[in-house]
């Protein structure tokens, strides 16, 4: 039996005995923004007790602004015009658990609703992946799946690396230190308090390692059903940056912080099971290509066309800005290829494990990525392959940075925006309000950028020009 959405890691009754003994004081509540951020209030825990039930009020331009806070124009959902009003925001009482990386504190997650019709909000992140997950439930199946976090920490403060204007900042690692054990000890300080954390919060995690960048490192948490592994996600990127902060550190999930340093991404691993949890329905015994002894379902087939055949048009959802498209390097360990093939690192998506183990490794999201849109999208992509019976491509055997006949992982936001307005499966999966929402989003980031005057272009030409 696999891990289903688990019972709350800390129930009412307990944090009611907890708040009674004077162990927890602060309720965090908090709902994830079109970014993946958190956003929200600090309660009183008492007051959190009494007033839970009739959920949150935040304002409304929360779901439609920028990163800076900016209200932006256009959106349907808010706008001036429309008094930026009061939203909604009920708690799942799944989520409630301890925050033990802060002062006698808890945590709980919110979804964003009506609040005079009780429906979800169809443009919260939240909301978006729960209506692919319901769509899965339908055909009885139940989606699992895992993020692979990338980062880097630095040793600076986020106050002096703004005061560096984000130049010139030192890492935590001067070399490329992949599995590398001794330059882990190093920064151990760091990564075993956020492992610690993790799993005092409720957050099952596996281990840490050093990545393929100087001052990079991953943190990989325990698969589990696709909404609380988008939670989890959401949690520990919130932890991670805290716990570094609190230590005088700080780490950023940029997808390219620096173009001479390896990119940054969050590897989303995905399978199908039955409704019960009891087994793959990716597991089969139909042979995934000649010669290699991997079996699979036609399940499992139909749902790699559909990844395949949407990859590209729901490309935005796994790198949503302007930097996201830096990452896509050859010979980066990040994608430039739409291709699927058995444990290879040069595709966009790598199948890896059999049997109950058979899942496809999606290689194209950036740890920049809003985790509840990445499997959304990755989902919504499968569902469609599988209603479809769509055959994947051959598997692709080789190095796929060097192929010239394969589909292109899209180079630039402009070329993921127009992809995924001209995506049928996108409106099919999403609806209307969804699409429109997100594209206003991603056009508001590109035309913020194209407004900037950037230090490339300052050195590049203010004096030779």
């Amino acid at each position: 039996m696999t891990e289903v959405h688990q019972t709350s890691p800390l129930s009412r009754a307990e944090l009611a005995d907890a708040v009674e003994r004077g162990e927890i004081e602060t309720v965090l509540v908090a709902f994830p923004d079109l970014y993946g951020r958190l956003l929200g209030k600090r309660y009183d825990a008492r007051y959190f007790l009494e007033a839970a039930e009739h959920g949150l009020h935040f304002c409304d331009y929360l779901l439609a602004c920028d990163l800076a806070m900016d209200p932006v124009p256009g959106y349907r959902y808010a706008s001036w015009e429309q008094g930026y009003r009061d939203a909604w925001a009920t708690v799942d009482w799944a989520t409630l658990r301890r925050a033990s990386w802060l002062e006698r504190s808890a945590l709980a997650l919110c979804d964003v609703r009506d609040e005079h019709t009780g429906d979800l909000v169809s443009i919260a992140p939240r909301a978006v992946l729960r209506q692919q997950i319901e769509r899965a439930r339908a055909a009885g199946l139940l989606p699992m799946g895992a993020s692979e976090l990338e980062f880097f920490v630095f040793q600076e403060t986020y106050e002096s690396a703004r005061a560096k204007y984000y130049h010139d900042l030192r890492t935590f690692g001067a070399y490329i230190e992949d599995y590398h054990l001794f330059q882990g000890a190093k920064v151990e300080g760091l990564l075993g308090a956020i492992r610690r954390h993790l799993h005092l919060s409720g957050v099952p995690v596996e281990f840490s390692k050093g990545e393929w960048g100087a001052g990079q490192e991953e943190i990989n948490i325990r698969y589990c059903d696709l909404l609380t592994m988008a939670d989890r996600t959401v949690i520990f990127k919130q932890m991670a940056r805290e716990v570094a902060w609190q230590q005088g550190l700080a780490v950023t999930f940029m997808a390219k912080w620096d173009e001479r340093h390896a990119g940054s991404s969050m590897h989303l691993h995905f399978s199908l099971w039955s409704a019960d949890g009891a087994h793959n329905v990716f597991a089969g015994d139909r042979p995934l290509a000649d010669g290699l002894p991997v079996t699979g379902s036609d399940t499992f087939r139909w749902a790699v066309g559909g990844m395949l055949a949407h990859a590209r048009d729901l490309t935005l959802f796994f790198a949503p800005n302007v930097n996201s498209y830096k990452r896509y390097q050859a010979e980066s360990f990040a994608p430039t290829a739409v291709a699927w093939a058995y444990d290879n690192r040069t595709t966009g998506f790598r199948v890896v494990g059999r049997g109950d183990a058979l899942r496809v490794e999606c290689r194209i999201p950036g740890a920049d990525a809003n985790p509840y849109l990445a499997f959304a999208a990755l989902l919504a992509a499968a569902l469609d392959g599988i209603e479809r019976k769509t055959e994947p491509p051959p598997m692709f055997a080789g190095n796929a940075y060097l192929a010239t006949d394969l589909p292109r992982v899209p180079r630039s936001l402009p070329e993921a925006i127009a992809a995924f307005e001209r995506s049928e499966l996108a409106r099919a999966a999403f609806g209307e309000e969804v699409v429109e929402h997100y594209l206003h989003f991603a056009r508001t980031e590109q035309r913020k950028f194209d407004e900037a005057v950037t230090c490339w272009e300052r050195a590049r030409f203010f004096e030779q020009i």
